[in-house]
This record gives structure tokens, sequence and C-alpha cells, in this order.
């Protein structure tokens, strides 16, 4: 049976109402940050530079939304473009959490963070997990790139910052727009205005033009693509389309595990969904699910359950796409800097 941790509110992203004591919390909650925001912008706590220009990949709501997808994509691209990046992210949920880190593919989940270690496997890039973004920064400098990119960390104001792109996901939105724990806000819809770019996670969608399907006004469209599905205990990877018709184990312990099941289903291919809490550590037991059945998971996933993968476990890669005016956009963007 899959083990869920806690559960988004339903208050959250549906018409349920919100409880009394949440209601009387989100001023709180709104005052205490809005306060920090104030302070840095008034410069009374001061944001540390980093002489490289630094991109935050982040969102305003609890929980994920694509960040790290996209993240991939975008150290991907700009190396292609000349650029060496590097990224700095907090590693959420690590054990010795205030121990930096170098993350390597190699290196176990629970030190460097399960999203770290995937973005470490996937694209070979210099990743660094420290509470401290800027000391973090200061250290992928020191090993030699020439752009920091940051995993989350929009509300980390202690690092300056050149391009923030903004997250969202395209069906939840802002949910019912209040702050937490009242809504899934972590800061008011307007400090979203303020980021440079805002992409807004599709899934996998129809084939209609990505300049406008789903996306309003200054929005750019992602969708995520899966194609295959590779082996966890070795061999070559599968098409996905060698699954459908076929039930399957889908296992998801991510922030919106709904959304992956139904990108499979979309593929006709039978789910069995199991989700499990965001972040969960695996142990074995947690993939015997009584039948013998192809178990199909998460990239994020697969990271912290290779140690005990059998062939019947697979990882089902995950890629990014947006328009391309958007990288054109950026690019600029980034040109602009340099030339400043």
């Amino acid at each position: 049976m899959s083990k869920q941790g806690p559960q988004t509110p339903a208050y959250w992203y549906g018409d349920a109402a919100v409880p009394w004591f949440a209601r009387l919390l989100a001023p709180v909650y709104g005052a205490v940050t809005g306060l920090r925001r104030g302070l840095y912008r008034r410069g009374w706590l001061r944001a540390r530079q980093v002489p490289v220009p630094v991109i935050v990949v982040g969102n305003i709501t609890a929980g994920g939304t694509g960040k790290t997808p996209l993240t991939i994509e975008l150290v991907n691209r700009l190396r292609d473009a000349g650029w060496k990046p590097g990224v700095a992210s907090r590693g959420y949920g690590r054990d010795e959490a205030d121990t930096p880190r170098w993350v390597t593919p190699e290196l176990a989940p629970g030190l460097g963070g399960d999203e770290p270690v995937l973005i470490a496997w996937k694209t070979g890039a210099p990743v660094r997990v420290d509470k401290d973004r800027v000391a973090a920064a200061k250290a992928l400098l020191a090993a030699g790139c020439d752009i920091v990119i940051c995993d989350d960390g929009l509300q980390h104001y202690r690092l300056a910052r050149d391009i923030e792109i903004e997250v969202v996901d395209a069906a939840r939105r802002y949910g019912n727009g209040r702050l937490m724990p009242a809504g899934p806000l972590r800061e008011p819809v307007a400090r979203a205005r303020l980021c440079d770019f805002r992409v807004v996670n599709l899934g996998q969608t129809s084939d209609a033009p990505a300049e406008t399907a789903g996306t309003g006004f200054g929005e750019w469209a992602m969708r995520l693509r899966i194609e295959t599905a590779t082996p966890l205990a070795g061999g070559r990877a599968k098409p996905l389309q060698a699954f459908a018709g076929q039930r399957v184990h889908a296992v998801a312990g991510i922030a919106n595990p709904q959304r992956f099941f139904q990108m499979l289903r979309a593929r006709g291919i039978g789910v069995v969904p199991h989700a499990f809490a965001d972040h969960h550590r695996y142990q074995a037991g947690d993939l015997s699910f009584g039948s013998q059945l192809p178990v199909l998971m998460t990239e994020k996933d697969a990271v912290k359950c290779q140690g005990f993968a059998t062939d019947w476990h697979y990882a089902v890669p995950l890629q990014a796409e947006l328009p391309a005016a958007f990288w054109v956009a950026l690019l600029d963007r980034l040109g602009k800097l340099a030339r400043a």
C-alpha cells in the first residue's frame, strides 16, 4: 500500500471553506514575510551580489510547479550557448542540512537532496547545496562557473539576482489566492508580477502552438514530454508505447503525483497509481505491490530507488519544452547584462 504524507488542504485549490484558524494565521504570515521583503527593498537588509549573472527559478506557491525540469533544460541550453552554468540549491529535506556539499550523481539523495541529485545526474553540471545560497554561489564561481542558476529560492532575498523566472502550474495557478496557511501562496500574487519571466507548466497537453496554448499575455508555455522508460537495473530504454494497453504500477513521490499518472494514461497505459509524499525516502518494501507488473516512476523517485531496483522498475525521463522565442528572449537579456 502506498505511503502518502500530509495532503494539500482541499481548500487551497478547491471550493472548500477555509478553517477559521487558517484565516487568522494568514495575516500573521503575511505580515512577517512582508516585513522581510520590505527590509530588503529599503536596504536595511542587504542582498549580496556575486560577479556573475544569477538566475532564480522559483514560484510563489507552496509545492512543486515544474521548477526542476525547467532548471535542467536551462542548464543544457545555457551550456549550448557557451556558458558554464552551475546550480545552487538548499537541498530541501536532506540530512545534515547545515553541511554544504557538492552534489554528484552518485551522492545519496538523503545527503544531497533528491532534486539536486537529479539535476547532477541529468546535466553533469556543478551542483552545490547550502542553506546559504550566497555561499553556494561563491563556491560555484570558484569552481569555474560563469553563471549561477538557483533551483527554487525566489524568497531567498539575501542572494541578489539578475533574472527571476516564475513557474506556474497551469491547472492550479494560485489556488484560492490566499496566503499560507489559508491558501498556497508564499507571497502575494503582486510579487509574481515583478519576475522577469512567467513560465506556465501545461504538463502534457495537445499539440496546439506552444506560444499560445493555455497561457495569457506575457506568459511562456512549457510542456513536459515523456517518450521512453529506462530500466533502473540497466539495459536499453523502451518507448512508452511498449506499455500501451497494459497495466503498470505508477509511482510518484512529487508535489502533484496526479500529473504524472495522467501523462501515462494519455499514452494509453493502464495506471495503477501509487502516490507517495513529496521527497519520500523509499525502501524496497515500498515498491512491493502484490502483483508482478512493470513499475514506472518519475526520475526524481528513481534516483532514490536505484539501490534496490529490479528488472521490473523503470524511470520515465521528462523533458521541458518551451517556445524558441523564450530562449531567444532569455539569452538576449543575459547578453545585455554582460554588456552593462
